[in-house]
């Protein structure tokens, strides 16, 4: 255990030292038993990379499972319909990213046969695969060197390399992702990548990060500076809106009215309440609930109201098998089958 006072020189470690230790430490330290790192198929690592964007691990999990249970392969996920990939998919938010991974399955299997190709280049072509997602199927599907660069290894380098500037301006990404190319070994792809991401999620955490703990401490410039709570530079939070949502329920003993969204706005092509833009005059309120986007909060009541004919009815033990946003499930869960 190094003493707390302690402050050695920010001189940082070579690449080749750096990789050294920080795969080390993830031999014996890191993450090695996720579901996504057993058995390895590209297909797997797309699914969980997909899953993994602005998700935590433990959330991700039963979701991993479910999913490959019902997609096992990605033929299986091509050919489905989009109902049947947002029910899988809902309570996990973002649902731009199911349409991607369904979208990603399509290209690969109609433009190569299947096979996620095994470079960064080509997999940039892959609907929903960015750089970092990109990088991480190269190291983490074939063990192929590719820089990642996420939150958790922004925050990493920023300590690390005492890197200042708002963390997601433009000149700061560009020089955290020079770092990385960098710093990224030509051997042990895999692992390496692995304990960037560990290193990040279970040590050099956004708060009370175990510097003790931390491999790369007697070398780290924020540890050496006392500015490990200081850096990354944070970004100055602006106040989160409330907006109201008007919804309406129309139940019966044949089931409750659903309309299927636009691809435009929130919840894009979920079954949903339908919404007014306007309370429904003397109708009568039915309940309400809350609900928190990244942007926003939204304020909603649900008015009791007749739909005219022709609109979709579907019974309350039949929602399982359709794609509802998580408040709208949570509501209509409340109501008697």
């Amino acid at each position: 255990m190094i003493d707390k006072t302690f402050r050695p020189k920010s001189t940082p470690l070579n690449p080749l030292e750096f990789s050294a230790t920080v795969t080390n430490w993830q031999r014996q330290y890191g993450r090695n038993d996720l579901p996504w790192q057993i058995n390895i198929t590209p297909y797997r690592v797309l699914v969980s990379e997909l899953m993994l964007q602005q998700t935590q691990v433990a959330t991700v999990i039963p979701y991993f499972e479910r999913w490959l249970q019902h997609f096992p392969t990605i033929e299986d996920l091509a050919t489905a319909s989009e109902d049947a990939v947002m029910a899988q998919w809902q309570g996990l938010g973002y649902y731009s990213r199911a349409r991607n991974l369904h979208k990603a399955a399509r290209y690969v299997v109609d433009e190569f046969a299947g096979q996620l190709p095994d470079n960064v280049d080509e997999l940039r072509e892959v609907p929903g695969v960015g750089p970092y997602t990109a990088g991480a199927i190269s190291a983490f599907a074939f063990n192929k060197p590719a820089a990642i660069v996420d939150g958790n290894v922004k925050r990493l380098f920023s300590r690390y390399f005492g890197i200042e500037g708002e963390i997601s301006s433009a000149k700061t990404n560009k020089t955290i992702w020079s770092l990385a190319e960098q710093y990224t070994p030509v051997t042990d792809s895999r692992r390496y990548a692995q304990a960037l991401l560990d290193l990040g999620a279970t040590v050099c955490t956004p708060r009370a990060p175990s510097c003790q703990e931390c491999p790369l401490q007697e070398s780290c410039n924020a540890y050496a500076t006392d500015r490990v709570q200081i850096l990354p530079t944070k970004k100055m939070k602006s106040k989160i809106p409330t907006r109201s949502g008007n919804f309406l329920l129309d139940l019966t003993s044949d089931g409750v009215v659903l309309v299927q969204r636009s691809a435009d706005g929130i919840w894009p092509r979920l079954w949903c309440l339908p919404e007014t833009d306007e309370p429904p005059k003397n109708a009568t309120i039915h309940g309400k609930f809350k609900h928190v986007f990244s942007h926003y909060k939204l304020d909603a009541t649900v008015f009791a109201q007749s739909i005219p004919n022709g609109a979709t009815r579907v019974h309350l033990d039949e929602i399982e098998s359709y794609g509802l946003p998580t408040p709208i499930r949570k509501y209509l869960n409340t109501l008697p089958t």
